[in-house]
């Protein structure tokens, strides 16, 4: 089949869905890969470079002329998707939970449309799901944007001149980019305390080092739900565990808060009085300041300055380390493309399968997913 592989235009947006290893591999298994000129422009990753493996570059139109596929990182604009091939499957990070209009104008196009955000939590799918590829550098990069805000050094250091201390850093949600916040932070040398409201993530926690810090009553124990993601707590506990927080958060030099819940605004964690409680120079780093922040004072992609305490809100994390996101998504994509195929390797998508159906916002021109009919 052809794949089509469009360069990004959403402002800041600086990943590329294919690589000159993911092409090669595509290439490989009897694909003919059409790449938009200067798409891996941003992720260092030249036209010369994916034409050495074989695939052909080109313009927009020459790109979607025939494709069967198109991979993109997130949504085309309204231009690209008007000249996406009538009965083509778009497959791409699709924001589904955030523009739920957006689904309609997929099937009103007749675009079969995959959301990488629905890759089902199983085992077999482990090796396509994106979230997780992405997230998992968005906590890396989250607490070395912190370590260039912070005014001091993270570990601690003895000098002739005296004792520098460790910073203290808090990580607020241990799914994959707070836990990957808590090695990073670890390795700089900071004293790590973490919170989360699923009782797996104690153990987790613990097993990078950090100490773990929440209200550990009847309803936490039940704060999971069967995919693994967090279940939205009562008021009573976001009472209790709010006041927890505050008390520690206050002793904090640098915290990192990664806390989502599919399809709903980011929780609330931090308030601006607790902000307004943390010594000056401290540093908080809002990795969901795309879906309205955790912190009551971050504003997407700005570093707000409130009473000394510096709130940066970068709606995206992951497209700053462009060579290796880019990399990462490109093989998520590449492990799903055989679901993709039928035995004569032409486009036939496995629709039975629990992985395609998870994933399929429309198809035949209807909008199809559970949740957004």
């Amino acid at each position: 089949m052809k794949i089509a592989i469009l360069k990004e235009r959403r402002d800041g947006e600086t990943r590329v869905a294919a690589t000159p290893e993911s092409v090669k591999k595509l290439i490989a298994a009897g694909h003919d890969i059409q790449i938009e000129k200067g798409a891996g422009d941003n992720a260092s990753m030249p036209d010369s470079l994916y034409e050495a493996v074989g695939a052909k570059t080109g313009t927009l139109a020459a790109t979607l002329k025939g494709a069967d596929v198109v991979y993109a990182v997130r949504t085309p604009d309204a231009e690209t998707l008007a000249k996406l091939p009538k009965g083509c499957l778009l497959v791409g990070q699709l924001e589904p939970h955030g523009d739920k209009a957006q689904a309609k104008a997929f099937a009103d196009a007749g675009i079969n449309a995959l959301a990488m955000e629905f890759t089902p939590r199983i085992t077999r799918a482990q090796a396509m799901d994106a979230l997780s590829s992405q997230s998992n550098l968005a906590g890396y990069r989250a607490v070395i944007e912190a370590s260039q805000i912070y005014h001091r050094a993270f570990p601690m250091m003895m000098t002739a001149a005296g004792t520098i201390a460790a910073a203290k850093a808090f990580v607020m949600g241990a799914g994959v980019a707070g836990l990957q916040a808590i090695a990073t932070a670890r390795r700089l040398g900071a004293v790590v305390t973490a919170t989360d409201v699923r009782p797996a993530a104690k153990e987790q926690v613990a097993s990078l080092g950090a100490k773990f810090v929440a209200v550990e009553d009847e309803e936490f124990k039940a704060a999971e739900t069967a995919g693994g993601y967090a279940k939205e707590m009562s008021k009573e506990y976001q009472a209790k565990q709010a006041e927890l927080v505050a008390s520690h958060i206050a002793k904090q030099d640098v915290v990192i808060t990664t806390a989502l819940i599919p399809g709903r605004p980011a929780p609330r964690l931090i308030t601006k009085a607790m902000v307004e409680a943390m010594r000056p120079g401290s540093v908080i780093v809002d990795i969901a300041a795309p879906m309205g922040g955790n912190c009551e004072l971050t504003k997407a992609d700005e570093i707000v300055e409130h009473n000394g305490v510096s709130i940066a809100g970068y709606s995206n994390l992951p497209g700053r380390l462009a060579a290796d996101a880019s990399s990462l998504y490109a093989r998520n994509l590449v492990n799903l493309t055989p679901l993709l195929v039928g035995e004569d390797g032409a486009l036939a998508p496995h629709w039975d399968d629990e992985i395609i159906v998870g994933m399929t916002l429309t198809r035949d021109g209807k909008v199809v997913h559970e949740t957004l009919k």
